[in-house]
C-alpha cells in the first residue's frame, strides 16, 4: 500500500551503484592497474585511467571556524603552466547517505574539461561532522569558508568559480550563490524554488515527503531548530517560527541578489515531482532576471540526473556541462557555445521529446474553461464540459482516511522512475468507490490535444458537521472510455481551515502544471476525493466513524476546471 512505501526511503542507490560508486573512489585514489582494473565490469577502466592521467584527486577534509569537520573531495588538473588558473565547480552533496561521493562519477567529464573540482558534505551529512542545518545561514557560512579555501589553491581562477547541486546540493548551491558573489554560475538539478510551499501546499502538509527527507537527514543528526520544526510540522502546528524557517531557505527570497550579481540559473525539475513544489519552481524561474534555463522532464525527483551522477550520458548533467563551460570557460560539454535560455521540456510520456520556448509566458497556452455539472438521472458520473456554468448541485464525500483507487503516486520517487522507463502506473478509475470519490469526464476527445501550462480548479467545499477543516485532493487523469484505465495528468490538494464549523467556503487554487499529449477519443477525467496518504488528512474520519465532506457550485461561485488544452500542432 502507499502508506507502506512511503515509510522507505525512496533514494537509497542500489546496490551495484553503491559498489561502483566504491571502486570509483578505490581507483581515484590508488590509480593503479589493479584498482583501475576492477572498473572493466562496469567498461570504466579507459575512463579513470586517462582521469588519472589528466588530474590528481584527493580527500582532504576542510576544518569551519568553528572546528566542525566538512568532509571534501578535491580535484585539480595536471601540468599546468606556471602561474596558469583554471575554472573551478563546488559540488555540495544530495542528500544521500554516501553524501559528496555521489558526484565521483563527474569527476572525469570536469577534468578532462580542464576544470578543478571541489565536492563536499554539508555539515552533519554522511562524513562530516556538525548538526543539519537544512541550507541554512550556518550553510551559507561554510560554504564561504569553503570558497576561501579553494580559492587560495594556485590552480584555481577565482573569478571563474561555479556550483552545481543535485537536490540538496541545488538548494544550497542556489542559496549560497545568493549570499556570496564569488559563485557565477549555478546548476541546479531536483532543485527547490520555496522550501514552504514544498511542505505545505494548498494549506495542505506533504507529509510523505516530508518524512521521507527527515529519515534520510537522521533526526539524531539535526539542529536543535530544525528538530523543533520537525515536530511542529508533524503536530500541525504552522507559525511564524516554521514559516521563518522554510523563508530564509527558499531562493525565491533573494531575487534581488541575483539580479545584483547577475547569476546565471540553470535548474530542473519534474512533471511529477512529488518532493519540491514545482509551481513554486516556475514562480521563481519566471520572476528570476538573469541569464536562466528550466529543463522539465518526465519523473519524479532525481530521475533525469541519476545516471549523469554516476558518469553515464543523462540530459540534466548533459546541459549542466554545457551550462557551466559557456560561463567558465571550460570544456566539459563541448566547450562555451551559447547555452539555450528559456523552458525547455518534455512530454508525457515521449521520453525522447523536448519543446523549446523562450519563457514560462511562450511556453504556458490559454487556458480553456470547463464547467462541473450535476450527475443526472441514470448516471454515477458527472460531466465536464465548456459552456455554460453549471449551479446549484451539491455532491457528498464519505471521509474515512483510507486511499481511493487514484493517488498522487504509489511509491515516491520510484513511479516517476517508471514513468521515464514508458510504464506510467494505471488507475482502474471504474474501481472508484464513488461514496469515496466523485468523478467528472468530458466528451471523447475528437482529434489529438496536448495539455500544456498551468491548471486551476474551482470548488466550494463544507466540512462535516462541527468541524471547521476540510482537506480534497484533486487528480486530472487521461482515461480509455473502453477499459477504463487512466494515467494522471496532473494533481493537488487543498485544506480548508480557519473557518467556521460546517460553514462552506470557496476555493480556488492550482494544480501542479503539465506537458501531457492526450490520444484520439481519449476523455479527460477529474476525480476528487478527500484522502491520499501523500498529503495530511484534515476530515477526521475513519472507517468505523467516516465524516462527510460536500462539494457545490453556488451560483456567482460555480465550480470549473481550467485547462491548457488545445490541438496537437
Amino acid at each position: 500500500m502507499p502508506g507502506d512505501t512511503y515509510a522507505a526511503s525512496p533514494f537509497a542507490l542500489d546496490d551495484d551503484s553503491l559498489h561502483q560508486l566504491d571502486a570509483i573512489r578505490e581507483a581515484l585514489l590508488d590509480p593503479s592497474p589493479r584498482r583501475i582494473g576492477r572498473l572493466d565490469q562496469w567498461g570504466l577502466a579507459d575512463t579513470y585511467e586517462t582521469y588519472a592521467e589528466v588530474a590528481a584527486y584527493q580527500e582532504t577534509p576542510i576544518t569551519m571556524a568553528d572546528g566542525t569537520r566538512i568532509d571534501a573531495a578535491l580535484s585539480v588538473p595536471r601540468n599546468l603552466a606556471p602561474g596558469q588558473s583554471c575554472p573551478t565547480v563546488v559540488m555540495p552533496a544530495p542528500l544521500v547517505g554516501i553524501g559528496r561521493k555521489a558526484y565521483l562519477g563527474m569527476f572525469p567529464r570536469l577534468a578532462l574539461g580542464g576544470y578543478a573540482v571541489l565536492a563536499y558534505s554539508q555539515r552533519g551529512l554522511a562524513d562530516s561532522d556538525g548538526e543539519i542545518q537544512v541550507a541554512g545561514p550556518t550553510d551559507w557560512s561554510d560554504g564561504g569558508e569553503i570558497l576561501d579555501w579553494v580559492s587560495r589553491h594556485e590552480a584555481v581562477d577565482q573569478d571563474r568559480i561555479g556550483c552545481f547541486g543535485a537536490s540538496y546540493g541545488a538548494g544550497t548551491s542556489l542559496l549560497l550563490a545568493a549570499h556570496d558573489a564569488r559563485v557565477k554560475v549555478v546548476a541546479g538539478a531536483s532543485a527547490w524554488g520555496d522550501l514552504f510551499a514544498s511542505l505545505y501546499e494548498n494549506d495542505t502538509r506533504h507529509l510523505a515527503a516530508f518524512e521521507a527527507l527527515v529519515t534520510l537527514f537522521g533526526e539524531d543528526r539535526c539542529s536543535k531548530e530544525f528538530r523543533e520544526v520537525i515536530e511542529k510540522i508533524r503536530n500541525n502546528v504552522i507559525d511564524d517560527d516554521v514559516r521563518e524557517f522554510a523563508r530564509i531557505r527558499s531562493p525565491k527570497e533573494y531575487l534581488s541578489a541575483y539580479y545584483e550579481y547577475q547569476t546565471p540559473v540553470l535548474m530542473g525539475t519534474y512533471w511529477h515531482e512529488t518532493i519540491f513544489s514545482v509551481p513554486a519552481v516556475v514562480d521563481f524561474f519566471t520572476r528570476l532576471q538573469t541569464p536562466k534555463s528550466l529543463l522539465i522532464q518526465i519523473g519524479d525527483h532525481g530521475n533525469g540526473e541519476g545516471p549523469g551522477l554516476l558518469g553515464l550520458i543523462a540530459k540534466p548533467t548533459e546541459t549542466a556541462y554545457r551550462w557551466l563551460d559557456h560561463y567558465l570557460g571550460g570544456n566539459a560539454g563541448g566547450g562555451g557555445e551559447a547555452p539555450q535560455l528559456g523552458v525547455r521540456s518534455e512530454y508525457m510520456h515521449n521520453l525522447l521529446s523536448e519543446v523549446r520556448h523562450d519563457s514560462w509566458e511562450d511556453y504556458a497556452l490559454p487556458k480553456q474553461r470547463f464547467h462541473l455539472g450535476p450527475v443526472q438521472p441514470g448516471e454515477t458520473d458527472a460531466t465536464m464540459a465548456q459552456g455554460k456554468a453549471q449551479p446549484g448541485w451539491t455532491r457528498a464525500l464519505r471521509a474515512t482516511g483510507a486511499e481511493t483507487e487514484v493517488v498522487v503516486a504509489p511509491k515516491l520517487v520510484q513511479t516517476g522512475m517508471a514513468e521515464r522507463m514508458g510504464l506510467p502506473k494505471v488507475y482502474k478509475t471504474p474501481n472508484e468507490d464513488r461514496a469515496r470519490a466523485v468523478v467528472w469526464t468530458s466528451a471523447p476527445l475528437e482529434q489529438p490535444m496536448r495539455v500544456q501550462g498551468d491548471l486551476e480548479l474551482r470548488v466550494t467545499v463544507k466540512p462535516a458537521a462541527g468541524r471547521t477543516e476540510a482537506t480534497i485532493v484533486a487528480y486530472l487523469l487521461d482515461c480509455n472510455p473502453a477499459n477504463g484505465n487512466a494515467y494522471i495528468i496532473t494533481n493537488a490538494p487543498y485544506t480548508l481551515a480557519g473557518g467556521k464549523a460546517g460553514e462552506a467556503h470557496t476555493a480556488t487554487f492550482p494544480l501542479q502544471p503539465a506537458h501531457y499529449v492526450v490520444a484520439k477519443g481519449r476523455q479527460l477525467q477529474l476525480v476528487i476525493d478527500t484522502h491520499d496518504p501523500f498529503f495530511a488528512d484534515a476530515n477526521g474520519g475513519t472507517e468505523a466513524k467516516p465524516t462527510v465532506v460536500e462539494i457545490t457550485s453556488p451560483k456567482g461561485a460555480e465550480s470549473y476546471i481550467d485547462i491548457p488544452l488545445h490541438p496537437l500542432a
